[in-house]
């Protein structure tokens, strides 16, 4: 076979063509159709199976989270039962609106029980979260050491939640050593106390909430 004989093809005449031409040009129709078939058939079905074997992964994944959740169901359930007695044990500890007055009543009486001499009892503005007020309190005490210690006690053991910070203590008289039995301290504290918005109040919350967002969407 030689290049002359590839030079000479008449297409109408193939059928005389020698063995080894007819051959060469049967390959190489073969592998044009070949490409041809892969560009227009096999890659995109190629593409098509390599997009469903990922969402076969895919939902494999989410086979077995849904099993893992299904044969842990019973547990989360108990768990979400444990969490709702204690989230009701703690909300039992925050006051409604109509009871902060009876609560800041408990906490300036912890402070007369024990004999101390209010210079300050001053509530704040309250600011709002989720589902609770916080109202801050500011007090200035005067008394011992030892019942100024009773009173933050006092507080603690409140079946309401009661916090005390930013505590500074002072001797009032600077002749009087402060370990002194007679020494009269001042205390100055920021107390803080909450309790849970009532429904009313958190509808006006969420309600002011759509009402910024929908202002803020415009």
């Amino acid at each position: 076979m030689k290049l002359d004989d590839f030079s000479n093809i008449d297409i109408n005449n193939a059928g005389s063509l020698p063995a080894p031409v007819k051959a060469v040009l049967l390959t190489g129709v073969f592998l044009v159709l070949v490409a041809l078939g892969y560009y227009f058939l096999w890659s995109p079905a190629l593409e098509s199976l390599d997009t469903e074997k990922n969402k076969e992964q895919e939902l494999r994944k989410v086979f077995l989270d849904k099993k893992s959740q299904a044969i842990n169901l019973e547990a989360y359930r108990a768990q979400m039962v444990e969490i709702e007695k204690t989230f009701g044990a703690l909300l039992k500890q925050l006051p409604d609106r109509s009871q902060m007055d009876g609560l800041l009543t408990d906490i300036n009486q912890a402070g007369l029980s024990r004999g101390l001499e209010f210079e300050l009892f001053k509530p704040g503005q309250e600011s709002q979260a989720d589902f609770y007020a916080e109202m801050p309190i500011s007090i200035k005490l005067l008394g011992t050491y030892h019942d100024l210690g009773a009173f933050a006690t006092d507080i603690s053991k409140l079946s309401r939640i009661v916090t005390l910070g930013d505590i500074s203590v002072a001797n009032q008289n600077k002749d009087v050593k402060p370990s002194s039995t007679d020494a009269v301290l001042v205390m100055e504290a920021a107390a803080k106390t909450y309790r849970y918005l009532d429904a009313d109040e958190v509808a006006a919350k969420r309600k002011a909430a759509k009402d910024k967002a929908s202002k803020k969407g415009k």
